[in-house]
Order: C-alpha cells, then structure tokens, then sequence
C-alpha cells in the first residue's frame, strides 16, 4: 500500500520517509514512480474551472506548467517530508538560483544581509554582485566569532546567511546559537543544508528559517541534473513561492524524474559515503604529508565537538592540506589519482578530488589560520569527494599519488 501524503509519514523514520514520500497515489497511478508529466498547457473541462483555475496557487492542483504538474509535486512534497516542520518546498532551477530566489524574496533595497564568510563562492559573489546591485549592503562575518557576528547587526539587517561546515575549508559553526541571534535581532536565517541534507541536520528544528540545498548535489546523486530547492515554514514558504513564481522559475519534469530517482536511496548512499570518508580521513591523518585533515565529523578535528551535538550525519565531503610543498606538488598529487575525477560539484556517486586555496574566497577569516594550529604553516590543500567505489581502492589510489608528491 502506497502511503498517501506527507501527512501519513509523521513519525516514519528518515530512510521511510526518502523511499515513500511524494508516491500519492493520484500521482502515481498503478505504477511505483509518478510518470514524467510533459505539459506546458493544462486543459480544462469548460470556461467555468479556466475562471476557476486562478483562485488557487498549490501543488496538486493543474494550472499552468509553469505551476509544475505531478512529477515536481511528488519531489516537492517529499523534499517537504523529509525536513521536520516545513510547510512547503520550492524548486529552482540549480542551487544558485534557489539561493538567489530566497534572497530576493526576503530582501529589499536598503536591506543589510550578514553572509558567513566561508560560504560557497557563488553565495558570496551573489553578495558582491546581484545583491548590491539592488541596493542591498552584504556584511561577511566569521561564523566562529559569535561576538563579531553579533557586533554586525544593525536596523537594517534582516537576514543572515548561513552553511556549515564552510566550503573548502569546512569550519563547522554554531548554527543554532547564530540562528537563535538573528531571530532575537528580527533577521531570517538562511541555511545552504547541501552538505548534511536534512537528514543529518533537521534545520528548521534546529531554528533556522529557511534551508536550502543544491539538489545537483546528494538528492540526485547521479551528476546528471542541476536543481535546487528551498524548504520553510508557512508563511515564508508562501513568499518564496509567490517570488519564484513571479521570476518564473520552474523545474523540467524529466530532471524532477530524476531527482526524485535518487532521491530513493539517498539514506543508504549517505550512510555509506559517510561512512568510507571517515575511513580516509583516519587514515590520512596518521600520513606524514599531511598538515591536517579538515573533516568535522573526525573525531579531533576542528569543529568535531559542536558537529557531534547537533548533526546526526555527514557525507562524504572534506579537505586536507599538505605538510609543506608547493602549488605544483599538490597539483601533481592529484594529476596522479586513478579514481578520483577532477571536477567541480560533489554528491555524485563518483569520486572526485579538487585543489583548494581559499585565501582568494575570505574577505574576514584568514588562510591560513594564524592562530598557532598545524595549518600555520600549510597553504596548499585538496578537496576530496569519496563516492560509492570500495575505500580500500581509493586510500590506494591516494597512496600512490601521495607517493608522486614525495617523489616531487
């Protein structure tokens, strides 16, 4: 029996909700998957429902494609499912543009918006670039400086964008703690929740406002579509609809097929990811290369203690920088891997492995550290993204490219 709506999932565990969420059977019809609904023009029985038809504004009901059809209401409302205390969800076109649609939607000019410093380049770059362009005031703060942080509030400031951990260097902060500060200063906190999901951090539960996610990431986890989505409560759910309608962002239904495809068995491929970059990063924090291995959910790592107490998960993304060397050395370390790609996005099945130098990405925090840590004296870092391959072949592959690195 397929269970009907998100509704009958309240108390289902996660790994339920992910595999029977959005499978409404109206949906679904005597199939498992709901069919790929192709459709720019929804019909109607006569010109009373087309008078009708503009009176409502909710999934489920035909409209107009632009309103989407079954294949992205079964994604949205399982997307919805999946994050405790969301009233709905809102599909983008990528990641990007759900960051962007939020921002617009929650900002006006004048505005002043706090931007974690170690956020994903694009976020930070939308700071500099499409937001001050509408006249609103980007702030950059370091998320592990609560003071700091609290210092740059103003009357002006009504919303605070948050990620944890931080993109390439992955500091993992006090979300709660600076979520809970920007409510009391009257600003919304904006999660980009790409890297754990909602299924290892619960953002709303945890006090944030709106979280979104990449779905290009985990949620498809094939590296074949580009998609975003951004989850809150009633009422901001209602104007995040409202502004990407009216930006008319929409989502294909052949990439919501697919999102929803990977969606199936995102649970077991997170716990399995989780699972071997932990294995990795033990065994690349014993290498005598190595400076330090930026992974928060090593025990030891910085920000292990705070990712212990509010996540109940990870993924297989982190860092590591070399112990000395140059630029050139940590690039042919990389050239060397067999397994691992090189290229940009993560989440995908596949592994993949990137050099990091995130000086160029920080306006506040420092690169390297200057506080006396293993990373004072290492600059030349890597960006691992362990997928689904057997870990013993991948800590292989490493060690022989590691073997190209001493040889240089």
């Amino acid at each position: 029996m397929i269970l009907s709506d998100t509704k009958s999932l309240e108390g289902a565990g996660p790994a339920t909700k992910v595999v029977n969420a959005g499978r409404r059977k109206e949906w679904t019809g005597p199939v498992v998957n709901p069919p790929v609904w192709r459709a720019s023009t929804h019909l109607y029985e006569n010109t009373a429902a087309l008078a009708e038809g503009p009176r409502h504004n909710e999934d489920g009901r035909f409209f107009y494609g632009r309103r989407g059809a079954p294949t992205q209401w079964a994604l949205a409302e399982a997307l919805t499912a999946l994050e405790p205390g969301a009233a709905g969800t809102v599909l983008y076109p990528s990641g990007v543009a759900a960051i962007a649609g939020v921002m617009l939607t929650i900002l006006k000019p004048g505005d002043v918006v706090l931007i974690t410093d170690n956020a994903y380049d694009p976020s930070r770059a939308m700071g500099k670039g499409l937001l001050t362009d509408f006249g609103i005031e980007p702030r950059y703060f370091d998320p592990l400086d609560v003071a700091g942080y609290e210092a740059l509030f103003c009357e002006r400031t009504r919303a605070v964008l948050l990620e944890a951990p931080g993109s390439l260097s992955m500091e993992m902060c006090d979300l709660p703690l600076l979520a809970k500060i920007a409510r009391d200063k009257g600003a919304i906190s904006v999660l980009d929740n790409t890297w754990a999901s909602s299924l290892g951090f619960p953002a709303l539960e945890r006090g944030i406002d709106i979280t979104l996610m990449a779905l290009t990431k985990h949620v498809g986890g094939h590296s074949d579509l580009m998609m975003g989505s951004a989850s809150a409560g009633a009422d901001l759910y209602a104007k995040l609809r409202a502004r990407a309608q009216q930006l008319g962002n929409v989502v294909s239904p052949d990439d919501a097929a697919l999102a929803l495809r990977g969606l199936r068995t995102l649970d077991v491929r997170l716990r399995q990811e989780t699972a071997s970059a932990l294995k990795i990063a033990e065994w690349l924090a014993q290498r005598p290369e190595v400076a330090q291995v930026l992974c928060p959910m090593l025990p030891g790592a910085p920000g292990h203690d705070v990712w212990k107490r509010d996540f109940i998960g990870g993924c297989g993304l982190f860092s590591f920088v070399f112990k000395g060397g140059t630029m050139a050395d940590r690039n042919r370390f990389i050239d060397a891997l067999g397994l691992f790609g090189i290229g940009y996005s993560w989440g995908g099945f596949e592994s993949l492995a990137i050099p990091i130098d995130p000086a160029g990405y920080r306006s506040v925090m420092t690169w390297p550290p200057v506080d006396g840590s293993d990373l004072a004296e290492a600059r030349h870092g890597v960006r691992l993204t362990i997928g689904l391959e057997d870990p013993a072949d991948l800590i292989a592959d490493i060690e022989q490219a590691l073997t190209a690195w001493q040889q240089a």
